[in-house]
């Protein structure tokens, strides 16, 4: 298959080496303003790897020129963080053919509602093969520009949705050659629900605040941040996201439960569940409290989860407090921004019955 990877990043390099290291043609785009690591890649024609997967893969072109990443592509994979997918979408909307299926990877809160509108779409068409992940198959980082390592390569406890889902089994079959794992979401609104980053991360974030801006982050993020506090924290944020796929009929999975399939955790508890599992033993603090963990997971993630309560009539009273510590010690106000909410997606006037059969 020949596919196209937009982004650079940890997941967008993981994600590269593992469809060209099974045979896969693969082409790598980002914006110009993101050139280091497309351009050790373009250089050598190669990726390395190592952790889960070790060695190197061809990579056949690396670079800014979209059309050109694109030539007979059948897939597209936008992997970045959530601010990213409405410009990935915005840059792929003059390419866009009815035979390239086109995956937000994860979605992020939302992200194949973004890019169909990126993209000129409408919600309901289903020309286009178009859809969102909930999850990174991985757990990885850039240890250099060329070199991605990968600790966690996740099989199981994977889930796509097409948008709409009428044709996710079509987009689910086109990851299957190298992510077996993937299984078929009820819609984008569990892929959604199901992403545990906004459970896990601010939760962490917020009460190690002062450890993170006393040491600049040097400490381990889940080994030593991950305390009988915190763990409760989660795990209210946890019951407070079950109780609001709930009232749109949809089962989330509980966060430890989800962690032990992916092969992140080696028990399904809250607190030994992080601080001791395996996938996240190496994972280190953020140095700076301005970070993706609360940015992205808090002013996407935690703000659209509350919005969506209040309409459901769901009481989130811990996912409110932790919106308005962050908008506190980062000194923004996440709600008012309102960077992802069902207005922002285009059905905040939907009914729980017409969301369902969104």
């Amino acid at each position: 298959m020949r596919v196209t990877i937009l982004g650079s990043g940890n997941g967008a390099s993981a994600a590269a080496f593992d469809w060209a290291s099974h045979d896969h043609h693969v082409a790598m785009w980002d914006f110009p303003e993101f050139d280091t690591n497309i351009a050790a890649i373009a250089a050598s024609g190669s990726l390395r790897c190592t952790g889960k997967l070790e060695g190197s893969a061809p990579i056949a072109y690396a670079g800014h020129d979209l059309a050109v990443a694109l030539d007979g592509a059948e897939l597209a994979l936008l992997v970045g963080p959530a601010y990213a997918t409405a410009a990935m979408g915005a840059a792929l909307r003059p390419h866009l053919r009815p035979d390239l299926a086109v995956v937000a990877l994860p979605g992020s809160c939302g992200g194949a509602f973004v890019l169909k509108e990126a993209l000129g779409l409408d919600v309901r068409a289903e020309r286009h093969l178009i859809g969102e992940t909930q999850t990174l198959p991985y757990g990885t980082r850039l240890l250099e520009p060329g070199l991605v390592r990968i600790t966690t390569r996740v099989r199981d406890g994977l889930l796509v949705a097409a948008l709409p889902r009428a044709r996710t089994e079509e987009l689910r079959a086109k990851l299957l050659p190298v992510w077996p794992g993937f299984e078929a979401a009820d819609s984008v609104l569990q892929t959604t629900l199901q992403n545990g980053n906004p459970v896990i991360h601010p939760a962490i974030m917020l009460l190690n605040a002062c450890r993170i801006e006393n040491t600049a982050g040097d400490f381990f993020f889940y080994t030593d941040g991950v305390t009988t506090a915190s763990a409760r924290l989660i795990e209210a944020v946890d019951k407070e996201r079950a109780a609001v796929g709930a009232a749109l009929g949809i089962t989330i999975v509980p966060d430890p439960v989800m962690g032990l399939r992916q092969g992140y955790m080696g028990d399904a508890t809250y607190l030994s569940g992080y601080n001791q599992g395996v996938g996240f033993a190496t994972s280190r603090a953020p140095a700076t409290l301005d970070f993706r963990y609360l940015v992205e997971d808090v002013g996407y993630g935690l703000v659209f989860l509350s919005e969506l309560a209040r309409r459901l009539q769901v009481p989130t009273p811990s996912v409110d407090a932790i919106i308005q510590l962050a908008s506190v010690v980062l000194d923004r106000d996440f709600r008012a921004e309102a960077a992802r909410t069902p207005d922002s997606l285009g059905f905040g006037d939907f009914t729980p019955e017409e969301l369902r059969a969104l």
